[in-house]
C-alpha cells in the first residue's frame, strides 16, 4: 500500500472511531466482484455478483439487528476495505470498484433523517413559491381606482417581471458562497434577503419600494434555488434521490396555490406579512438538519462526514462505505489533476455532455411554455373565449392542477425511470398543444360558443398536467448530472441563465402573442415539447438508482449519444439489465 493510501485508511479509522464510537461496525470481511481483465468492468460470473449481493444483504440485517453489539470482534480499523485504496487512482480503478461498493442502502431510521431534511428544504421551497404568485395577487387590487398606490400599465408589467430579473442575480451568486461555507450556510444566509422582501412590501409607501421589495424577494429566490437542489441530491440514497429532489416543487406549487389562496380573501398587505411565516419557520428547520457529506468530506471535516453519513443513513456500515468511496474519490480527483478549477473544467467531455443536456432542456422546457401558462394563465384563458370566468377562479384552477401532477410525478419519480417519464411528459404536452392550436385555427372565426371554453380549457388543463413533468427535471438534472468537484460553482450559473432565459421570454411574450396570436404560441410550445422529448431521448442517460459516482463516470466516456451506446451493447448477457434501469456501468462505448 502507498504511504498516502494508508494515511486515508487510518484517517477514516480514526474519523469512524470517534464519530460513531457507541455503535462500531460489524466485522466483515469484503468480496471483490469484478474483473480487472474485463474490458467493461462487467462482474465475472453470476458467483461473484452473488456473493457481492450476499455480503450487501448481510451489512444491511446487522446494520438493523438488535444483536449487533455482540458480534463485534474486531477494531474498525481492520474492517476498513482497503484494498478498493490499493488500486490505482483513476477513473479506471472506480469503474472496478463501483459494482462491489457503488450499492447504497439507508436503515428504515436514516431514511425517516432523509425525509426530515427533505421536509425542512419543502418548508422553504413554499417559501420561494410565494413571492412568483404575488404579483397576480398584487396587480388586481392596485389597479383599483380606490388603492392609494394606485399603478398603471407600465409599472405593473415591472412589478410583474422585476423578480425574474433580480432571480439570476442571485443564482449567480450562490454557487460561490455554497462551495465556500456549505450548503448548509447558504440556504440560511438566503432566507434573510426572503423575510426583509416581504417586510419591505408589507410596509412599502411608494412604488419604488414595492419594486426594491420583489428585487430583495427576487435575489433571495434566487440564491436558495441551488443550494436546496445541490443539498437535496447529496444527502439522498440513489433509491429515494428523484423523489427527495421532486418533492421540492411540490412545495413549490403549494406556496403559489397558497399565496393565491390568501390574495382571494386579504389585502396585499396582510398577504405580505403572512409571507414572512415560512421564511421563520424554514431558517429555524435548516439550522437542525445537518451539511451534506460531500461537501464535509471534499473540504476534508471527515469527523463531521461521518457523523452526518451515520445520522443519514441510519447503518455505520453503509456510512463508512460510503465515506471511503468519498474520500476515494477526492483523491483520485487530486493525484490524476483532475481537481482542477472551474474554467479549465469546462474543457472536460465530462462536464461538456451535461452542460449540454441540461442547457438545452432549459432553453427547450421555457419555450414549452412550462413558467409563460403561469404567468399568463387568465390572458391566455381570456383569448380562448373564457373572458366570463372569474381570473382569481382560474389562476386557483390552474395552481391546483400543477400542484396535483407535481405530487403525482413526485412518485413516478420513485417508480418509473427517468427518461420513460419525461420523454412522455414531453410527448403528452406536445400532443395537447397541438390539439389546441388545431381547435383554436379551426374555431377561429366562428362566434365563440360555451363548448369552446370548456374544450380549450380541457385542453390547456391537461397541456398543464402533463408539462408539469419538465417543471421537476431542472433540478432533477443540476443534482444528478453535474461532477461533485463543481457542481456547487457552476449549479449558480446554469440557474442563472436559466432565469436570464426565463426573463426575456416572459417579457417578449405580449409581443409575440400579438404577432402569433395564442394558436401560434400553443403551436410553438408543441413543437419546443417535442424538441426537448427527442434531445432527452437521444442524450439523457437513465439516473434512477444509479450512485453519482456512477453517473460521473458515465460521462467521462466517449459516447455523446446515450441512446447509440446503448444500440452498441447490442443483446443483454444474463444478469443484465435491458430496458432503461440499466447500469451505467454496462454501457459499451
Amino acid at each position: 500500500m502507498k504511504p498516502e493510501e494508508s494515511n486515508v485508511s487510518h484517517h477514516v479509522d480514526n474519523t469512524y472511531s470517534a464519530a460513531v464510537e457507541q455503535s462500531p461496525p460489524l466485522s466483515l470481511s469484503r468480496v471483490d466482484s469484478v474483473s480487472n481483465n474485463n474490458e467493461n468492468h462487467l462482474p465475472t460470473n453470476s458467483m461473484d455478483r452473488s456473493t457481492a449481493m450476499m455480503h450487501e444483504n448481510i451489512d444491511q440485517a446487522a446494520c438493523t439487528s438488535q444483536e449487533t453489539s455482540a458480534l463485534m470482534a474486531k477494531p474498525i480499523h481492520e474492517d476498513l476495505p482497503t484494498e478498493h485504496l490499493r488500486r490505482q487512482s483513476s477513473v479506471q480503478s472506480n469503474d472496478d470498484t463501483s459494482q462491489a461498493n457503488s450499492e447504497i442502502h439507508s436503515n428504515a431510521l436514516g431514511v425517516f433523517h432523509q425525509i426530515l431534511v427533505t421536509c425542512a428544504v419543502l418548508l422553504l421551497a413554499a417559501a420561494c413559491g410565494m413571492p412568483i404568485g404575488y404579483s397576480a395577487v398584487l396587480l388586481p387590487q392596485l389597479y383599483n381606482v380606490s388603492e392609494p398606490l394606485r399603478i398603471d400599465i407600465e409599472m405593473g408589467s415591472w412589478i410583474a417581471s422585476v423578480h425574474s430579473l433580480a432571480t439570476p442575480v442571485g443564482s449567480f451568486a450562490s454557487g460561490p458562497i455554497m462551495d465556500r461555507w456549505g450548503r448548509k450556510p447558504a440556504l440560511l444566509f438566503a432566507i434573510i434577503p426572503l423575510f426583509s422582501g416581504w417586510i419591505l412590501l408589507a410596509t412599502a409607501s411608494s412604488h419604488f419600494l414595492i419594486l426594491v421589495g420583489r428585487i430583495i424577494a427576487g435575489i433571495s429566490v434566487g440564491l436558495i434555488a441551488a443550494p436546496a437542489q445541490v443539498l437535496l441530491a447529496e444527502i439522498a440514497e440513489p433509491r429515494l434521490r428523484g423523489l427527495l429532489i421532486g418533492a421540492p416543487f411540490v412545495s413549490y406549487s403549494m406556496g403559489i396555490l397558497l399565496v393565491y389562496a390568501m390574495g382571494s380573501h386579504f389585502h396585499w398587505r396582510a398577504v405580505a406579512w403572512g409571507g414572512t411565516i415560512l421564511p421563520v419557520v424554514s431558517f429555524i428547520a435548516i439550522i437542525l438538519v445537518p451539511e451534506t457529506p460531500v461537501y464535509l468530506a471534499r473540504n476534508n471535516k471527515l469527523e463531521q462526514a461521518a457523523k452526518a453519513l451515520t445520522w443519514l443513513r441510519g447503518c455505520p456500515i453503509q456510512a463508512k462505505r460510503e465515506l471511503l468511496q468519498l474520500i476515494q474519490r477526492f483523491h483520485n480527483e487530486t493525484v490524476d489533476g483532475n481537481n482542477k478549477g472551474l474554467w479549465k473544467s469546462l474543457t472536460e467531455i465530462s462536464l461538456i455532455k451535461p452542460l449540454i443536456i441540461i442547457n438545452g432542456f432549459h432553453i427547450l422546457q421555457i419555450l414549452s411554455g412550462t413558467y409563460l401558462v403561469v404567468f399568463y394563465a387568465v390572458d391566455i384563458i381570456s383569448d380562448m373565449g373564457g373572458s366570463e370566468i372569474n381570473t382569481m377562479q382560474a389562476a386557483v384552477l390552474t395552481a391546483v392542477v400543477r400542484l396535483a401532477f407535481t405530487v403525482v410525478y413526485c412518485f413516478l419519480l420513485l417508480l418509473m425511470p427517468r427518461r420513460m417519464m419525461v420523454i412522455g411528459s414531453g410527448i403528452g404536452s406536445g400532443l395537447s398543444c397541438l390539439a389546441l392550436s388545431i381547435l383554436m385555427y379551426i374555431r377561429l372565426n366562428a362566434v365563440k360558443t360555451p363548448f369552446d371554453t370548456y374544450a380549450a380549457a380541457a385542453f390547456i388543463l391537461t397541456y398543464i398536467g402533463a408539462n408539469t413533468g419538465f417543471m421537476t427535471m431542472p433540478g432533477i438534472m443540476i443534482g444528478e448530472l453535474l461532477p461533485a468537484k463543481i457542481r456547487g460553482q457552476i449549479a449558480g450559473y446554469l440557474f442563472t441563465i436559466f432565469n436570464l432565459v426565463l426573463f426575456g421570454v416572459a417579457k417578449g411574450f405580449p409581443y409575440a402573442k400579438e404577432t402569433f396570436k395564442t394558436q401560434g404560441l400553443f403551436l410553438i410550445f408543441g413543437v419546443a415539447s417535442f424538441g426537448a422529448s427527442l434531445l432527452l431521448y437521444l442524450m439523457l442517460p437513465e439516473t434512477k438508482g444509479r450512485t453519482l459516482h456512477d453517473i460521473e463516470d458515465y460521462f467521462q466516456r466517449k459516447n455523446w449519444l446515450w441512446i447509440s451506446s446503448k444500440h452498441r451493447e447490442g443483446k443483454p448477457t444474463r444478469g443484465t439489465v435491458e430496458e432503461e434501469g440499466q447500469s451505467l456501468k454496462t454501457v459499451k462505448v
